[in-house]
Formats: structure tokens, sequence, C-alpha cells
């Protein structure tokens, strides 16, 4: 309200629930993730690493879920995409690089798994896995655990449209639905399974296929970053309250090929990707902060140099770092000693 006594009307990311300083750093994680993808692609070329799998064109969806869960509480699974997700939720770039490089030091897996799958104590991070889906039923159990603790949290996991196709997810969600547990599950729907159209994949929404579990769906705009911040905070806020599972499908589209061992011009054609690079929702956020007063393109600029500095010292960092040590191959494998290290007993 302003002096006179007049209403000043809320902006679109204050109606959302977020103040000025959060809707900027929303912005400034989607555009780290962004340029962390554009380096590992650049990596994988110049053979410093074997393989990268892109999650360009699904940021903004990642980043705005992050900001809408509690950090502190929440527990996450995210699937081989989530780069903006991991770097809004804590992981820094350089231990983002570790895992790409598959060195010693990678607190996801010590870099034993592949780059994408995710796993840390510290973040509530559960450790994935490469087979697809597996990681429903096992959000779905730790929602079961935290509602028997009581602990006012949720757990949120996050697939493609072609894993809500595989059993782990069916199963997942009629056990939450059963039991109203407060599990949020966000398909990333970009269009693709692999090489695998959405025409050849679903017949109808994902997100209708709540309704048959007994809990609310919603599909969502990806592109749009204040109203996934909004459907993500209330989904939470559903669950907190003992109201159950939400499931969110994010439509969006996959900018990039599957992987870089992907030539993705054999299934769809450049037509297509070019008039999706038209929707791309990190150019569609930052007009808007700037018509919000909040950013600039000096702002920008200065801020792109950060970001290219960070992810240097990042890249040299994990290039130079050992990598596994053989004699450590079943460490953390098996229970062991007081000191928690084991498997070498």
């Amino acid at each position: 309200m302003s002096q006179k006594g007049t209403i000043v009307p809320q902006t679109l990311h204050e109606a959302a629930g977020l103040d000025d300083r959060r809707a900027v750093d929303m912005y400034k994680y989607m555009l780290l993730a962004r340029k962390f993808d554009e380096r590992c692609h650049l990596l994988q070329r110049a053979g410093k690493i074997n393989f990268h799998v892109s999650g360009i064109g699904q940021e903004t969806a990642q980043v705005a879920a992050a900001f809408a869960l509690d950090t502190q509480k929440d527990y996450f699974l995210p699937y081989y995409r989530d780069y903006g997700f991991m770097l809004a939720v804590g992981m820094t770039p350089r231990e983002l690089m570790l895992s790409a490089f598959a060195k010693a030091e990678d607190p996801n897996s010590g870099g034993r798994q592949m780059p994408g799958h995710f796993g840390s104590k510290r973040l509530r991070v559960l450790t994935g896995s490469s087979p697809v889906t597996t990681q429903v039923p096992h959000a779905v159990g730790a929602a079961l655990a935290s509602k028997m603790r009581g602990e006012g949290a949720v757990s949120f996991v996050t697939f493609g449209e072609g894993s809500s196709n595989q059993g782990d997810f069916h199963e997942g969600a009629n056990f939450a639905g059963v039991q109203k547990l407060p599990v949020i599950m966000m398909c990333e729907n970009n269009q693709y399974a692999i090489s695998v159209p959405i025409a050849k994949q679903l017949a109808g929404k994902v997100s209708d296929r709540a309704l048959g579990y007994g809990f609310p769906g919603f599909q969502v705009d990806g592109n749009d970053a204040l109203e996934m911040f909004r459907v993500v905070r209330e989904a939470r806020e559903r669950g907190v309250r003992g109201e159950g599972p939400t499931l969110i499908e994010a439509m969006m589209y996959r900018l990039s090929p599957h992987s870089t061992s992907d030539n993705d011009l054999a299934y769809r054609t450049k037509e297509e990707v070019d008039a999706n690079w038209q929707k791309d929702g990190i150019p569609r956020y930052k007009q808007y902060l700037i018509e919000a007063g909040l950013w600039s393109e000096e702002q920008e600029e200065a801020y792109l140099k950060e970001v290219a500095q960070e992810l240097k010292e990042a890249t040299e960092y994990a290039d130079k770092a050992p990598y596994p040590r053989a004699e450590d191959t079943l460490l953390h494998v098996y229970a062991g000693d007081e000191d928690g290290q084991g498997g070498n007993n």
C-alpha cells in the first residue's frame, strides 16, 4: 500500500509467492544450468568427458519446482536431466563436474555412476539408478516414512512421459493414493522418449491418470516459471496438510538430442526443433524480470561472466581431480565399521 493509502497491485511473482530477490535468483539458476549443460556438450565433443545427457529446454520447470519446495525438510528423487533442479537445491557446479568427469570426489557416487545419476545425503537427494522410473516407488516409500514420523515434509520425484508408461509409475501412484501420502510426482513431458514421439506413447494426458488413483493431476506449461512455481507450491501445501499426492505434468520440449550419443535429426526435423526454441522458458522469464524492473542486460552480461568463471574453475578442478582407486571398488557397498567406511574388511 502506498503512502496515500492506495493499493499497489502485486506483481505476478509476488502473487505467486516470490519476493524480488528469490524471483531473480530463480532466473540465475536457470541460466547457470543452461550454461553448465552447454559446457558439458563441449567437453564431450572435446573428448574430456565420455557422455552427457542434456536437460536443455527443461530448466525452467526444474528450477521453479525446486524454489517451491523446502530444501531443509523435503526429500528429492530427480531424474537424469535435472541439472537445474540439483543446482537450485544446493549442489555446486564443481560437484556436478566431478560427476561428469567420473572422479573420486564426486558426491553423487564417487565416480561410479553415469552422469546425471544424482544422490546426496547432505541435500536429501535419494540415489538414482539407470533403470527408468524406479525412483517413483522409492519416492512413495520416502513419503510413507515421512508421514509415519510426522515430519511435515513431502517427497518430490521427477520422470519423463515415457516413464509414466512403466509399471513402477502406476504401482507407486496407486499406493500413494490409497495411503494419501505426501508425494509430488512431476512428469517432465519433453515430447520424446529417446526417439519415440509423444503421439506414439500416449493416447491422452499423463495428468489425467491421477484421477484413477484418487488424487489431483494438473497439466502445466513447463516454460512458464511462475505458474510452475505456484502449482508445485500448492501441491506441497496439500501434501503437508495430509491431503495426499499430486501429479503434475509439465509440458516442455527437449531442445537437445537425447544424449551426446544420439542423432536427434534422424527422428525429428530441424524445423520442429527451431520452432520450439522460440518457446524456451528462460528468455521468456528473463523478459518478465526486465519488464518488472528486476533485471537488465547489464546485469545479464555481468552474471554471465561470473558463471563462465565459475564453470571454468569447476572444469579445471574436476579435470585434475583423481579417479576412483581400484582398491576402493567395494567402498560403501557393504555396511562396515563404526567409522561408516565399510566394505574393506
